[in-house]
């Protein structure tokens, strides 16, 4: 591979200014760039402006670099300086005639008000600052992915459409409007931010009704999956929603209604009054969904250390009206709310897909879209796992982490256990585990010690909590 050339062009400021030059080309050519520099290339005798020329209009040159102090600026602006001094210096008209990806100013010095020195013509365009100690190391790496065409963020493929858009028959929850009013009125802290979070809430919850199933035209698990995507706007929307009440109104009383929106959501998880003739999986997408939706609140909180936030939706049970001749009343622990998906398990087998969870797959394939990274979802159904065993007397979780079958990406202690090495952050942790002192956590290990089908396990994946908390560190440090 024929190495990059690259053509520096600096003012003849003093001895200690080329010096500098010099040291910055030697570095360029020991890390692979063909630098062109006047002190190497311009032998006596040759004509300095024709060699300023060729080499910055030479299509051999892939690369100019503009080293811009003081006396450039002030070269390049104003066309001035003794014999020589100008020739390595880029006028505006050459600059203009040449493909401006190829130029990039390096700064070596500021003003006193810490502003760089750059001509007139180049004042818009990014620069590369190599004059702070600090940030030296750093930014010279900027200039080698520049000069490589190596940039450090990489704009990824373009997917696939989600197949949602192709669906003729999109529901529309309706909530478009209300979503704007409620999401303006917490970012500006407006009189009627509650209200307005409680109308987009109410109307999320009482047209979710669309959502249902009422007949399959194909194959069930078809019908299913294709619901669940053609909800997928409204998922991100929401997630929106708790991200803004996260940021900017983290309140009890938001909590308790993120709380309250959960629970008018869960009697979908079952027929509807009145229903006598149905299947055990006509309501498997809300299964998914209202799972998903729950699973994203708690990992949004937790990502935004609203710990008492998350809380809330963990301790407080979820009053659920009678639904069926075969339900009654009661209070729900937050268990309820992952529910086993037949449908998916049949279709498994239908497609020999022969995949270890299709419900873990789907949550990883959808995070993709939902602005949070998934390791938050691990991390919230890791929490939750081990929550419902810490309050289960016999020591079983009814959680089922779903998400921790693609754990083999991530190996240590997630982040907010991690933080709990810290006796001060421990304490604003550890009620999310239902715990006073990480001892309270022995007693759930033993358990798992003692029978290994306590823990989550695919094939022959399964998990390690004490790793996943890292146990043996928590509360050892202020």
């Amino acid at each position: 591979m024929e190495a990059i050339k690259l053509f520096i062009s600096y003012s003849w400021t003093s001895p200690t200014h080329e010096a500098w030059v010099l040291d910055l080309a030697t570095d360029l050519r020991t890390s692979g760039v063909d630098v062109v520099l006047d002190k190497w290339d311009l032998k006596e005798g040759h004509d300095a402006v024709a060699f300023m020329e060729k080499m910055v209009t030479d299509k051999s040159i892939s690369k100019v670099i503009i080293v811009s102090d003081r006396a450039y600026a002030e070269k390049a602006d104003g066309r001035a300086g003794g014999v020589g001094t100008e020739t390595q210096i880029i006028s505006k008209e050459v600059y203009d005639n040449e493909e401006q990806d190829k130029f990039v100013a390096v700064v070596p010095e500021k003003n006193i008000e810490g502003k760089p020195y750059l001509p007139t013509y180049y004042k818009s365009r990014i620069y590369i600052d190599l004059c702070e100690p600090d940030t030296h190391l750093e930014n010279y790496e900027k200039l080698l992915r520049w000069i490589f065409d190596k940039p450090l963020h990489v704009k990824p493929k373009i997917g696939k459409p989600p197949s949602f858009l192709d669906n003729e028959n999109l529901i529309s929850l309706g909530t478009s409007a209300a979503y704007k009013r409620a999401v303006n009125a917490i970012k500006e802290s407006k009189a009627y931010a509650s209200g307005a979070l409680d109308e987009y809430l109410t109307i999320f919850s009482e047209n979710l009704e669309k959502f249902r199933i009422t007949e399959y035209e194909g194959e069930p698990d078809d019908e299913i999956i294709n619901n669940i995507e053609s909800f997928l706007p409204y998922r991100n929307e929401i997630i929106k929603v708790f991200f803004v009440i996260s940021q900017y109104a983290p309140t009890k009383e938001n909590a308790l209604k993120i709380h309250r929106f959960i629970e008018s959501i869960i009697p979908y998880l079952d027929r509807p009054e009145g229903t006598n003739s149905w299947s055990t999986w006509d309501f498997d997408n809300y299964k998914f969904i209202i799972h998903e939706l729950f699973l994203y609140a708690v990992a949004i909180f937790l990502k935004t250390e609203r710990f008492e936030m998350a809380n809330i939706l963990l301790k407080k049970q979820y009053y659920v009206s009678k639904r069926s001749e075969t339900t009654s009343s009661g209070m729900l622990q937050f268990t309820e709310i992952r529910q086993y998906m037949e449908s998916l398990e049949h279709r498994n087998q239908r497609k020999e897909a022969r995949r270890l969870s299709l419900r873990s797959d789907l949550l990883e394939q959808r995070s993709h879209g939902s602005s949070l990274d998934f390791r938050y979802l691990m991390q919230a159904d890791f929490l939750l796992f081990m929550r419902a065993a810490v309050e289960d007397n016999d020591g079983y979780s009814g959680w089922w982490p779903e998400t921790l079958l693609y754990l083999s990406r991530f190996h240590s202690a997630f982040e907010i256990f991690a933080r709990s090495v810290s006796i001060e952050y421990f304490n604003k942790v550890k009620p999310l585990l239902g715990i006073e002192k990480k001892e309270d956590l022995n007693p759930v290990f033993e358990n798992f010690r003692k029978d290994r089908q306590r823990l989550p396990r695919w094939d022959i994946h399964s998990i390690n909590p004490a790793g996943l908390l890292g146990f043996e560190l928590i509360a050892t440090k202020p």
